[in-house]
This record gives C-alpha cells, structure tokens and sequence, in this order.
C-alpha cells in the first residue's frame, strides 16, 4: 500500500507539472495581455513599460522558470487587471465553490443512492418505473435549462428563493439543487445497477436459501459489494463539480472559483488563469488518490503490490 501511495503521489506530481506546461504555454500563444489591456490606442512607450510590468518582455523560457519557482510556495503572480496577488482572489473564492460543490455532492448522495437502491430492490414496480424515469430526465436535461427554469418557477413565480447571489441557506438550495441535478440521476442510475448485479449474483442467492432475512441480505450482503462502483463514481463527482460548477456560478451570479476562472479569460489575465486551472486540475487528481486508496479498505479483494 505505501508503494502504491507514492507511485501514486509521484504520478500525480508529473500529471499537474503537465498540466502547469500545457496551461502556461496555451495562455502565451493565445495573444498579448499588454495590448489587450491598453486597448487599440495604445502608445509604444505605455506598451513596453506595461510588458515590462507584467514580466512579459523577458524569454519565455524565463518566464516559465519564474512560474514554476513561483508555484513552490503558491504563488501565481499578479493579477494584470485587479494588481493583487492571484492566490488571494483564488482562496477569497475558494469558499464559495467548495460551499456549492459539497452541498451539491451530498444532495446528489443522499437522494440519488437511496431512489437507486429502492428501484433495484423493488424491481418492476412503481418505484422502479420513477426511479428510470428520475435518472433519464435528470441526465437529459442541461443544467443550465434547469438553472433557468428553476429561477422562472421558484424565483420570478412562487417566490420562495432567491436566484442570484450568496448569503444564507436560502441563496444555496437552488443552486445547488440545480448543480447536483445531473449526479443525483448519474447515483440513480449506477446505484441501481450494481444492485441489481449484485442481487442477482450466486452469494446472494445462497443466503437467501439459507433462510436470511431479506433486510439482512440486502445491507449486510448485497450493499456492501454494490456501493464500491458507487464510491468511485462519488469520487470523480466531487472532483467534476468542484471544476463543473462554471456555469451554474455564472447564471446564479455565484462568486466562486468558476466565475473568477471565466473573468480570466475573457480579460487574458494569465495569473488567474494559470492559478484556477492548476487549482481545477489539483481538486481532480487528489480526490482520484484518495479513491484509489478508499478502494483497497472497501474491497478486501482490492490489493495493491
């Protein structure tokens, strides 16, 4: 296990010095955040002194050397248009989008598994017929229709909450509701599935000739050995609607991560930039080592040499 850790951690490493290359050299050949700031009346010696402000008149070579120092004690640069630290707007939004993601993620748990769960043991029923009807909608339906049919009905017609903004409690259920609408169907849907495989595998069947109790087989047996396709998915979840959340952010004016990342790019601010998308790509590659190793713990047969 502590073999797999570190493959796992040195993998991670190389993924996002990958990832840190790829973002940096894309932002660099996608145009001149000097003349983009002064506009097209730009004058030659206002130009120069701006590149040289912003560290852009030395080699790029250079330029990346300065970046990956910077990034050993989390520093991303200056923001170009606001001229603060992009760490700091970075962790001042940070909040925000973890409040969002995690409300989202444990709505789409607590209501996507137990529909799942309910429709594989009821099979054929009622309760499986809304169950496959929840699942199919819930993935058909784009997330930004919801968001604005969800302001038109609960916001602009009944009234009941507000549909732009952070506050209280009442500012977060419908975004993310709306957010956690398609993993709540995806936890349906896969939920019901690795039940049923499991209710129809030969151990199951055995207990049940044995004469268990029906609720003894179904969380003792058969949830256990169900739920490990259940925890990955969970995983890239999380990971999705930490990095996902963008337009949710923006049609509910959410200030979080996504909404500071759209800025960045429309403006070529290229520390905000770099520091949201190596953030993005930081939430997704821990959250898969940490579903890797919760693996082995779930899963007895699960071994990693």
């Amino acid at each position: 296990m502590k073999r797999f850790i570190v493959v796992r951690l040195a993998q991670a490493a190389l993924t996002l010095w990958l990832l840190s290359l790829a973002v940096f050299l894309s932002v660099h050949l996608t145009g001149d955040p000097a003349a983009y700031l002064l506009g097209p009346e730009l004058g030659s010696q206002e130009y120069e002194q701006l590149k040289k402000n912003l560290g852009l008149d030395r080699p790029l070579i250079v330029q990346y050397g300065d970046f990956m120092l910077g990034l050993t004690h989390l520093d991303f640069g200056r923001s170009a248009v606001k001229g603060i630290p992009a760490r700091d707007l970075l962790l001042q939004r940070l909040p925000a989008t973890l409040e969002l993601a995690l409300s989202a993620f444990v709505l789409s748990i607590i209501v996507g598994v137990p529909i799942g769960i309910l429709s594989a043991v009821k099979r054929d029923t009622i309760f499986d017929h809304f169950g496959k009807l929840f699942a199919v909608i819930g993935i058909a339906a784009p997330s930004f229709w919801v968001a604005i049919m969800g302001i038109l009905l609960f916001g602009a017609i009944l009234g009941w909450l507000p549909t732009f903004g952070r506050g209280g409690l009442d500012h977060l259920i419908l975004p993310a509701c709306v957010l956690g609408w398609a993993s709540m169907a995806g936890m349906v849907r896969l939920s019901r599935s690795s039940m049923l495989e499991v209710l129809d595998s030969e151990y199951v069947k055995f207990a049940r000739i044995k004469g268990l109790k029906e609720s003894l087989v179904i969380w003792k047996h058969a949830l256990k050995n169900a739920v490990i396709p259940v925890l990955t998915f969970s995983g890239l979840t999380l990971a999705g609607l930490l990095n996902g959340s963008v337009a949710i952010e923006v049609v509910f004016a959410w200030p979080g991560i996504g909404r500071l990342m759209l800025t960045g790019i429309q403006t070529r601010d290229f520390p905000i930039v770099q520091a949201t998308v190596l953030a993005a790509g930081f939430f997704y590659i821990a959250t898969a080592l940490i579903v890797d190793i919760l693996y082995a713990y779930v899963n007895p047969r699960i071994r990693y040499e």
